[in-house]
């Protein structure tokens, strides 16, 4: 089992990273709500793997699997890809974009502005970034933060793949 987590994972982490260092650095160019979409998706797409680790796993050990054991393989690939997506949020955090929260929280901002929000929901938003900033810049804050954001994607795959994919020993029937 060992294997096809982390095989599977890092495959999906791969993804995952791979997409972050092509787009982040480019945040204000391409926009903080496209942003969104295109990780989001990228999550989706990479947490495919899931059902292709499942599979593999299913098939490697005679073809049956329970909900229960599709789904630890499902949760450990989800885990070892949001490892992999949380070390490259890290680098890119400290190394190539350390004002990434406070040019989210302007644009933030600027939204809530362009929404018509009054001056009072204004100030109360820049107390909540300014909580927030403060908050990111704990290592272990930083770290769970972003390790939250993958795992509901990866989550419903494995809940998908594990009750697609769960197959029971066939039963032969008792001679009469």
């Amino acid at each position: 089992m060992r294997k096809i987590v982390l095989t599977f994972g890092l495959i999906a982490g791969g993804i995952l990273s791979a997409m972050m260092l092509l787009t982040l650095p480019f945040s204000e160019q391409i926009g903080f709500d496209k942003l969104a979409i295109i990780g989001y998706t990228t999550m989706a797409l990479a947490f495919l793997l899931i059902y292709f680790g499942v599979r593999s796993y299913r098939d490697a050990t005679g073809g049956t699997i329970s909900f229960g054991r599709a789904f630890l393989v499902g949760l450990g690939i989800t885990a070892v890809a949001s490892a992999c997506y949380v070390a490259t949020w890290e680098v890119i955090y400290y190394k190539l974009t350390p004002d990434f929260v406070e040019n989210y929280a302007a644009h933030s901002l600027e939204k809530a502005r362009a929404a018509g929000k009054s001056a009072e929901e204004i100030v109360t938003l820049t107390a909540q970034l300014a909580r927030y900033q403060e908050m990111y810049k704990n290592p272990l804050v930083n770290i769970a933060i972003t390790f939250l954001e993958p795992l509901p994607v990866g989550l419903v795959m494995t809940l998908v793949a594990a009750g697609v994919l769960r197959r029971r020993p066939t039963q032969t029937p008792a001679p009469a």
